[in-house]
């Protein structure tokens, strides 16, 4: 399997180039050259296979023999080692629960998987690998954690200052060893920006051997494939064979691995694209016009993307029938009051917690839902962070229900790591120049 880029099609490379390329020089991102059609007798018996081995049987289609069968079972096996369970709340309604990784995100899906698939294809005496990831809140952390120790790679993440919540800067700040942290005065589109252009610089290029970690890279889509087929798999035990995904989205990387998996055939209804005040993607989806803009800072801070990256994918999967994508993605928005209402609403009507992310998710679906009333379609909306990730946007009541994991506890104390910088490239190229 080859992959290309987005901005040119017949630049291919193969999967360990487009891994630790991250990013083609034309600015596009990596697709792989055919989406593999999954058989029936898999797809109708999912039921039958566990995490891990709908994941094998996604990835091997996928990556095509670019890593042999047994050494992709055990990066698998490896990799994704927790579980993510569909819980009931009411009929119709049920929540994915994507948080019980190591960093308590979502992303703990792509970020392990992507290491050790890096740590895979790293040879010995080879250059070292230098991972600049940008991070609005979660993939720092969760690529902290999966990159802690990893032999021959150094991770640099960049954050915006004072826009991540106290949890999630310890996740990035307190690890050492192989993982350093720079805290960028400005937004996350600036973060990223940074990390975009190092890509494309010259020198940078020449000095030191780059790649991402952030969902541009094409290792992190495909493993957040894996748990739509599991999810899927968990409804159908349950008699459940018609599903609707609501997704909190900020750079559309999630969105876009559903999308993916419903290219493979998992029949998924719908996907409702639900997003805060950034909502780009919705406001397109209303009008057809696609208007990019600078980001603004929310509650749901992780989702405080204006320009997200992983539009440009999903904008290719449906490149030959753009009204196709219209009618299979609705768009919502909300603001942080209608945010904490939701919050609220959930904790009052189930006596669950959710982070502002995942209310936003909630409320998507049950707006939809009252829009398109059928009684045999399951609502499914994606819960991406632990609650406990954001003590500030919970009332004391609320608050005091929320169960901390141990390793959250651990983090106490812990001395923070990280280094102050603005926002132009130049300071920013300085900085890994004179840190080598």
């Amino acid at each position: 399997m080859n992959f290309y880029s987005t901005n040119d099609t017949n630049h291919q490379v193969q999967f360990k180039e487009a891994v630790f390329n991250s990013m083609p020089q034309d600015k596009g991102l990596y697709m792989p050259e055919f989406i593999p059609q999954l058989d029936d007798k898999f797809l109708k018996h999912l039921d039958e296979y566990t995490l891990p081995e709908i994941a094998l049987h996604v990835a091997t289609a996928m990556l095509d023999g670019a890593i042999p069968a047994d050494d992709l079972k055990a990066i698998i096996h490896d990799a994704i080692n927790f579980l993510a369970p569909v819980v009931k709340l009411e009929e119709e309604v049920y929540v994915l629960e994507l948080f019980h990784g190591p960093s308590l995100a979502f992303k703990d899906f792509g970020a392990r998987f992507m290491s050790r698939v890096m740590s895979w294809f790293l040879e010995k005496g080879e250059k070292q690998l230098d991972v600049l990831v940008a991070t609005s809140g979660d993939t720092g952390g969760a690529v902290a954690l999966g990159f802690l120790g990893v032999p021959n790679t150094r991770v640099t993440i960049l954050y915006p200052k004072g826009k991540v919540s106290e949890i999630q800067e310890q996740q990035l700040t307190t690890n050492g060893q192989n993982i350093r942290a720079l805290e960028i005065d400005g937004t996350f589109d600036d973060c990223q920006a940074l990390v975009k252009q190092a890509f494309t610089d010259k020198e940078l290029n020449e000095k030191f051997r780059l790649t991402s970690a952030n969902s541009i890279n094409i290792a992190r889509l495909i493993p957040q494939t894996f748990y739509y087929f599991n999810a899927y798999a968990q409804l159908l035990r349950q008699g459940k064979s018609k599903v609707v995904f609501s997704v909190p989205s900020g750079n559309f990387g999630n969105i876009g691995a559903g999308l993916l998996a419903w290219k493979m055939g998992l029949p998924v209804e719908q996907f409702i694209a639900a997003t805060n005040a950034n909502d780009t993607v919705p406001a397109y989806l209303k009008t057809g016009v696609y208007e990019p803009k600078p980001s603004v800072s929310t509650l749901s801070n992780a989702m405080d993307v204006g320009n997200p990256s992983n539009w440009a994918r999903i904008a290719d999967l449906f490149k030959e029938d753009a009204s196709e994508l219209k009618g299979l993605i609705t768009g919502f928005s909300y603001n942080d009051e209608q945010t904490k209402e939701a919050i609220q609403q959930v904790f009052d009507e189930y006596k669950y917690v959710v982070c502002p992310h995942t209310a936003i998710a909630w409320k998507a679906l049950k707006e939809w839902q009252a829009e398109n009333p059928a009684e045999d379609v399951t609502g499914v909306f994606l819960s991406t962070a632990h609650p406990c990730k954001f003590p500030d946007a919970f009332p004391a009541d609320i608050a005091a229900a929320i169960k901390v994991p141990e390793s959250v506890k651990e983090l106490e104390g812990k001395a923070k790591q990280a280094v102050e910088l603005g926002k132009d490239f130049e300071g920013f190229k300085a900085y890994l120049l004179e840190n080598n």
